[in-house]
């Protein structure tokens, strides 16, 4: 039986509105939710990268154009997209790591995403993994829609027997909550 869910789809579905609006609801049900999610960040209306939001609010860059790395750091390309691996690990592993070391019972932790990006920091990886193995830890999140050459990690997890993929689409978005918060209040148990 699935434990863990994971939304995917093509960029600009739907999947990160349908995270942050399960999660209220989740939360309003005495659910203890944690972890991130990512949102563009746009400047005179077009896009110029996104940053990593935690649930408790606090915000930093994942990845601008063009921006050159962080003075001391190898560079993380995607596309036209520089990668901020610290500030990313600053913000997403905290989140992860007290996930994984708090008081036992169900609790949710949201990895929006794990992609690309995401998968230049090796430490994220591997927290990934334990949150996926914690006891009573639910993992709500997504991941990319496979194209090219597959990421390796995204197709461990999505092939993973405990782990319920939902396809997002414009046709499907507006109903998919319930579903959603279903699959994940009973993956707890």
């Amino acid at each position: 039986m699935a434990r863990h869910v994971f939304l995917t789809g093509p960029p600009g579905v739907g999947k990160t509105t349908l995270i942050q609006k399960a999660s209220e609801v989740l939360k309003s049900s005495g659910v203890p939710v944690d972890g991130f999610y990512t949102q563009e960040v746009r400047q005179g209306g077009r896009r110029i990268g996104f940053d990593v939001v935690t649930l408790s609010g606090l915000r930093g860059p994942l990845s601008r154009v063009g921006a050159g790395p962080p003075p001391g750091t190898w560079e993380c390309r995607v596309g036209q997209y520089v990668v901020d691996l610290t500030s990313f690990e600053q913000l997403a592993l905290p989140v992860l790591d007290a996930g994984v070391r708090s008081s036992p019972g169900p609790r949710v932790c949201v990895i929006d995403e794990v992609g690309k990006m995401e998968l230049f920091s090796q430490p994220f990886v591997q927290a990934v993994r334990q949150t996926l193995a914690a006891p009573g830890t639910v993992v709500l999140g997504t991941i990319p829609v496979p194209k090219g050459k597959p990421l390796a990690f995204v197709e461990e997890i999505r092939s993973r027997a405990d782990v319920q993929v939902f396809s997002v689409t414009k046709e499907n978005r507006n109903h998919l909550l319930p579903d959603i918060v279903r699959c994940v209040q009973s993956g707890g148990k």
